[in-house]
């Protein structure tokens, strides 16, 4: 499945497109260079779930936790600080990936062996045009 965002006014509609395609799956993991525009998505998707805090990303807090409009968590993970595989064990990964919630991935390549099976994967690549092409693969 393939989305695009042509402008940065579309970004919540499309966010929306995304959420009707989630169905039951929860971990999302998404690539794209750095300014591609992961942690911008993120943010409209939870806007679009009802999350009423600021949402930014943990770069130096690696997981942030939000309440969607039900009163559910989402969990946000950057883990472009992450040093070593070791490290996503301290602070308990298994309890968020498999806790059921939505889990929203950045850099989530530093972590792949640790990754659900059941993960979907959410390419964001920035054309010359500045407009964004989202590829969701494993959604089915």
């Amino acid at each position: 499945m393939q989305l695009r965002i042509n402008n940065i006014f579309e970004i919540n509609n499309v966010a929306k497109q995304f959420i009707t395609q989630i169905g039951s799956k929860n971990v999302f993991a998404f690539y794209g260079a750095m300014g591609a525009g992961k942690t911008t998505f993120i943010k409209a998707i939870c806007e679009e779930l009802g999350v009423q805090e600021t949402i930014t990303s943990p770069t130096f807090a690696i997981i942030n936790e939000y309440k969607d409009a039900e009163g559910n968590s989402i969990y946000h993970f950057d883990f472009y600080r992450i040093n070593k595989l070791e490290e996503a064990f301290d602070f308990g990964y298994e309890d968020y990936f498999y806790s059921g919630n939505l889990c929203f991935i950045e850099w989530p390549e530093l972590v792949e062996p640790l990754l659900p099976d059941n993960t979907v994967k959410v390419f964001i690549t920035e054309t010359d045009n500045g407009e964004r092409t989202i590829e969701i693969k494993n959604i089915d």
